[in-house]
């Protein structure tokens, strides 16, 4: 295939993690280093940048604050949760992209996100296509849910799950201390799934785990609920409850679900407040017994401090992978993480058609959760066991993370 000579976009998009920077830097250094690319610029929060051509030039920043990203969580660009309209409808978006793409002659674009992010990938690759503007585009994973079909897991996950676990751990200690017995209810996010709630059974390998976990993949039901955790505290004479933020009855009604909830752009609700509701209905059951509800929210995130090494050098390969992709003349792909365990940890990576990926769920198999629908399987434990290894190390400066700073100078 002929060598395609043009400037690259990168943007992302969605809720951030503790490696999505390190995605952008392999991206980033990556498309730098490479001939056929003139310019590397970097999107203002995900798609919206484009439309509003506030793009910032990658080829004026420092190359160690660009070497830093490895170790600086959150959306270094600026993120959105912006959805573009199906093309066949209204595709004014897609117009405005495509001035801008050739108002900076781009021909490569990589976009770092989820199964949302990997939907407006496939638009705007098609509408590219269908209006004979060569362009090529690659999607770079990336999700703390874990939910991204065709790969066998998604960089910001396991970092994320090793916050989980850890903090699970802490938190069973904590409420160890006195001789009077305790409830806890921790909530972990997961709107669809259950991977990110099961990590923290991971903790159960320590002997400091939960003792009950509730997931998306199964129904839930209060007063099979209740009686689950007065059986606990009958027992030990306390209860560890992890529970995902997007458990539901028989009839899909979320269990946190309220009329005011508010929703994003994608129609996705906000969720939270479950591990409060849950625990006043615990007080209510059982009384008499110190009941405490807590909800992790953004901390479970970008805890980088907990970062996998693992974790944060697959996502840097990720982006590095994407890059070589595109130049070699892929496109309309997403990257994909191909592992095997039955011998050692092995991992490469892969391309997957977009359009496969785009708005679909990856659950955890039914048979990786026990048969009572509140804990994990060996299997689960198998599986998330190699994602967390390893410690990253970060620079400090007055003994404090030294995170990346950008001049965000903007492209002309």
């Amino acid at each position: 295939m002929s060598e395609l000579k043009g400037a690259c976009i990168v943007g992302q998009s969605g809720g951030p993690t503790s490696v999505i920077n390190a995605s952008l830097q392999g991206v980033v250094q990556a498309a730098l280093n490479a001939d056929c690319i003139t310019h590397v610029y970097g999107a203002a929060h995900g798609i919206k940048g484009i439309l509003d051509d506030v793009l910032y030039d990658f080829g004026q920043e420092d190359a160690e604050e660009i070497e830093l990203l490895q170790y600086t969580p959150s959306a270094a660009l600026g993120s959105c949760r912006y959805k573009l309209a199906d093309p066949d409808v209204d595709d004014t978006d897609y117009k405005r992209i495509l001035e801008i793409f050739k108002k900076y002659d781009v021909r490569y674009f990589f976009y770092n996100g989820g199964n949302d992010s990997m939907d407006t990938c496939s638009k705007v690759s098609r509408f590219m296509e269908e209006n004979g503007y060569e362009c090529r585009i690659i999607g770079v994973p990336k999700t703390i849910d874990n939910d991204l079909v065709g790969t066998d897991h998604c960089p910001g996950f396991p970092s994320a799950a090793k916050f989980v676990a850890t903090t699970a751990m802490e938190v069973l200690r904590d409420a160890q201390v006195y001789d009077t017995g305790m409830v806890i209810v921790m909530e972990v996010m997961g709107r669809d799934t259950g991977w990110l709630t099961g990590a923290a059974g991971l903790a159960s390998i320590n002997g400091d785990g939960p003792d009950l976990i509730y997931m998306p993949e199964t129904d839930f039901y209060m007063d099979r609920f209740l009686a689950e955790v007065k059986a606990v505290v009958d027992k030990k004479g306390e209860c560890f409850v992890a529970v995902s933020e997007g458990i539901h009855y028989p009839d899909g009604t979320l269990v946190s679900d309220t009329e005011s909830r508010a929703v994003d752009s994608f129609g996705h609700a906000q969720l939270g407040g479950l591990a409060g509701l849950l625990a006043d209905e615990v007080k209510r059951s059982l009384g008499g017994i110190k009941v405490r509800g807590i909800e992790l929210s953004l901390l479970q995130r970008c805890a980088s401090h907990l970062a996998s090494q693992r974790d944060v050098g697959e996502a840097r390969r990720a982006g590095f992978f994407a890059v070589e992709s595109a130049i070699a003349g892929a496109s309309d792909k997403m990257v994909g993480f191909a592992c095997k365990r039955e011998y050692g940890y092995y991992c490469e990576f892969k391309l997957v058609d977009l359009a496969f990926v785009a708005n679909k769920v990856k659950t955890v198999p039914r048979e990786w959760i026990n048969e009572a629908g509140n804990g994990i399987t060996q299997e689960f434990v198998d599986y998330m066991l190699p994602l967390i290894q390893g410690r990253q190390e970060y620079p400090l400066e007055n003994n404090l993370p030294r995170f990346s700073h950008f001049k965000r100078i903007l492209a002309k």
